[in-house]
């Protein structure tokens, strides 16, 4: 060792945080941003089939994706399924955080309603997510549903979703390097305030 500090790695990888409502086009569009920014993606999947329409869901999701991805279906502890990922990817999409923490407040069971444990686990799927993106060289887009623009749930588990996912929301994009908002199938950069242009 000559005292220098080894060089740092320069990678373009980027991790971007995709956001919008209901049918905004969040997951097309973040499929073809996805294909854009690499060969190799691996799609993550959050949703389970808990019934009829979901699982008829999933099905069409996984009909529009392209055949040569591959795909890590994980509910939770999204980082530890990542973990056992050998093959090298160019970009992880995940779609969606929004189900992720559905899944983390549902298996909460009668602690569902202690938001403060509910969010710590949420904190430490995204914690876990993030130290895996900064171990690895691909870009990680993440996609999520802005679920604050409506009414008010009637329902305290609706509420505590709502605040769950927002701080969610508002912590992933304080670090991303993009957020993109859709409406309509449009996309914004929230960072910059200007159409996206990769």
């Amino acid at each position: 060792m000559d005292g220098k500090r080894p060089a740092k790695k320069v990678t373009n990888k980027r991790l971007i945080l995709v956001l919008g409502g209901a049918r905004s086009g969040k997951s097309d569009y973040a499929q073809q941003l996805a294909a854009q920014l690499g060969e190799r993606v691996l799609y993550v999947a959050t949703a389970t089939a808990g019934d009829g329409e979901m699982a008829q869901r999933i099905t069409a999701h996984r009909a529009h994706r392209p055949a040569h991805w591959q795909t890590l279906e994980a509910a939770t502890d999204v980082a530890t399924a990542l973990s056992k990922i050998v093959d090298k990817v160019d970009v992880v999409l995940l779609d969606c955080l929004t189900m992720l923490a559905s899944n983390v407040l549902l298996n909460g069971g009668e602690d569902s309603l202690n938001e403060a444990r509910v969010e710590e686990q949420l904190n430490a799927e995204i914690d876990a997510l993030l130290s895996w993106y900064e171990q690895h060289q691909a870009s990680l887009i993440i996609i999520s549903n802005e679920v604050g623009m409506g009414l008010v749930p009637p329902y305290p588990l609706g509420r505590a979703y709502r605040d769950l996912l927002g701080r969610a929301n508002q912590r992933l994009a304080a670090r991303a390097d993009v957020v993109l908002f859709l409406v309509a199938g449009l996309p914004i950069d929230l960072k910059t305030w200007r159409w996206p242009g990769f």
